[in-house]
């Protein structure tokens, strides 16, 4: 194999459009770009989100503060009432579970939800969370209380 015969595969390399070249070309007089307008002219670039003269959607719609996805998905949490159960304490709220590590310090708001097959064998005080009806249920029949 010679240097001189590698070429590439004639299907790989298009053609580029030549035109202006007469009528026959099918790209004549006008060359693809239609009759008269902004974008027939010579030098024709118009920015992104240009709309002819009308105020852009981005400058019309207002501004609004931004708020971080990641804070909002860690600010409510839901928790497991056995990992509850497996602390030594009786009295809960939300400070203790931050300071013993259960929740992380961005969190807002926690909601204590039932686990399967869970058996109350000490009595519970939960100050200042949420709890779904299940767990109310049974928090107070194992003689705990709910504020």
């Amino acid at each position: 194999m010679k240097l001189n015969i590698i070429a590439p595969k004639k299907t790989s390399k298009k053609s580029s459009k030549r035109v202006g070249r007469g009528i026959g070309s099918g790209l004549g007089k006008t060359c693809g770009r239609g009759h008269k307008g902004q974008k027939s002219r010579a030098g024709s670039i118009r920015r992104i989100g240009f709309e002819g003269g009308q105020t852009p959607i981005q400058r019309r719609i207002p501004k609004i503060g931004f708020s971080s996805p990641a804070l909002k998905r860690k600010s409510t949490v839901e928790l497991g009432i056995k990992k509850i159960l497996k602390l030594k304490i009786t009295n809960i709220n939300l400070d203790i579970l931050k300071e013993i590590g259960l929740l992380s310090k961005y969190v807002k708001k926690a909601r204590i939800i039932l686990d399967e097959s869970v058996v109350f064998d000490k009595t519970i005080n939960i100050n200042g969370l949420y709890c779904t009806t299940g767990v109310k249920k049974v928090i107070l029949n194992s003689g705990g209380t709910i504020e």
